[in-house]
């Protein structure tokens, strides 16, 4: 989309977000303890937890604080990792895949508590759904119920047919696994809260800051800017890359290990209160299980909002607007005749074997990246393990290093060519 609203790209959360003014750019030499690229949630986040243990925080933003997928995804807060539990333990054992769920179920209580601590207005909202409208995704939902309730996750409720018809307003679904302890949220907001709170604790953000290259010195590390044609340097004892798709630029063998994929949403016209709840009558937010999800949920102002058409291609030319609309009537009919008022979308950071993928490329240069499109709460919990490892304990931050990851296969040039042949097999595979 070609507008933009105060330099981030239009969307409905642009519309209904108070924006800030930006945060100066980096001019010249700085020095901080900490430099944090990126300014996404696991940005900030790491930037919050430094801020408060005491260190000097600077936070370079090539555009502005949650521009990217932080502030464009589906709001969808959810418990676990992207590839699911079974894949972590076969790639960690048994224990350490229990103590990478326990990480992201306190990813969960951690988001909850810095709404209230940091008083962020978010519209959280409890609940999650995801339904199944084909007879082994049936299966699919029940095993994942007996596998939380393994992990030991407080109760889910499984809906036959006839219950999730009194909950969704669609015939598309032979069932659902209702989970009300994740849930969804404005994600922008959340992002300029937890932004807002770091910076109140003592964290320094410069946005419009493009960090060019870095390099380790006797010192530490140095990070080359550039503010709008200006050149800048910060000298600093770590750096964080948490920029997710961008830190490929800073660091190219990080660009091997994930690929970017694109998500659209549209939001249509206020539907009214009474319209917006006979689709969604607990308010939860929805996926469905297929390799291309569906996903969506209602606003805090009764509109619906609703994501998927994933392009792996890297190309634009499809017509993204029809094709989500076309998708949102195949599972709510009745919306005939809306008007979309918002669309826009933007670029996940997926890895091969859908896993976050964390680590470290020098004993003091750390990298956050790959949440695989399930980032809300874990990117949280992804800062405060960095903040933890950059203060010297480091032992959960190593627990998700040691997931194993592969590059794309095909290079730069074939890579992307590779995965949509292989995406053609998912994709045919949802329609069975």
């Amino acid at each position: 989309m070609a507008k933009s609203l105060a330099n981030y790209p239009e969307s409905y959360y642009t519309a209904s977000a108070t924006l800030p003014p930006a945060a100066p750019p980096l001019r010249g030499s700085a020095t901080a303890d900490v430099c944090v690229v990126g300014g996404g949630y696991s940005g900030c986040s790491a930037a919050l937890s430094l801020a408060e243990r005491g260190y000097r925080v600077a936070v370079l933003e090539a555009e502005r604080v949650a521009w990217g997928a932080s502030g464009r995804n589906g709001g969808q807060a959810l418990a676990g990792v992207a590839c699911g539990q079974p894949k972590i333990e076969k790639l960690l054992g048994v224990a350490a895949a229990r103590a990478v769920w326990e990480v992201s179920i306190e990813g969960q209580k951690l988001l909850r508590h810095r709404i209230a601590r940091h008083a962020i207005d978010c519209d959280w909202v409890d609940g999650h759904l995801q339904v199944a409208d084909k007879p082994r995704q049936v299966v699919e939902l029940a095993q994942a119920q007996e596998e939380l309730q393994s992990l030991g996750y407080p109760a889910t409720q499984f809906l036959g047919r006839e219950e999730l018809g009194a909950v969704l307003a669609t015939s598309r679904y032979l069932a659902g696994l209702y989970d009300p302890h994740s849930g969804h949220l404005h994600p922008l907001r959340y992002a300029l809260g937890l932004a807002r709170a770091a910076s109140d604790a003592g964290a320094v953000f410069h946005e419009h800051t493009r960090a060019l290259d870095f390099s380790v010195t006797a010192l530490g590390v140095r990070v080359r800017t550039d503010a709008q044609g200006t050149a800048g340097e910060l000298n600093c004892r770590h750096l964080l890359l948490a920029g997710n798709l961008q830190a490929g630029r800073l660091a190219p063998r990080l660009a091997r290990k994930i690929m970017p994929v694109g998500s659209f949403i549209i939001a249509t016209e206020p539907l009214g209160a009474s319209r917006a709840r006979a689709l969604i009558a607990n308010n939860a937010a929805v996926a469905d299980l297929n390799w291309i999800i569906d996903y969506y949920r209602r606003s805090a102002d009764h509109r619906l909002l609703f994501g998927g058409r994933v392009s792996y291609s890297g190309l634009g030319g499809f017509e993204a607007v029809p094709a989500t609309r076309a998708r949102m009537l195949r599972v709510f009919p009745q919306l005939t005749g809306t008007r979309i008022d918002y669309h826009w979308g933007g670029m996940i950071d997926i890895t091969m074997n859908r896993a976050p993928h964390f680590g470290r490329l020098h004993p003091n240069v750390w990298f956050l990246q790959g949440f695989s499109g399930h980032g809300v709460a874990l990117s949280g919990m992804a800062g405060v393990l960095a903040a933890e490892a950059i203060a010297g304990v480091s032992e959960r931050f190593d627990l998700f290093a040691r997931i194993p990851h592969r590059d794309f296969p095909g290079g730069a040039l074939l890579r992307r060519p590779v995965l949509v042949l292989a995406m053609l097999w998912f994709r045919l595979r949802d329609l069975l």
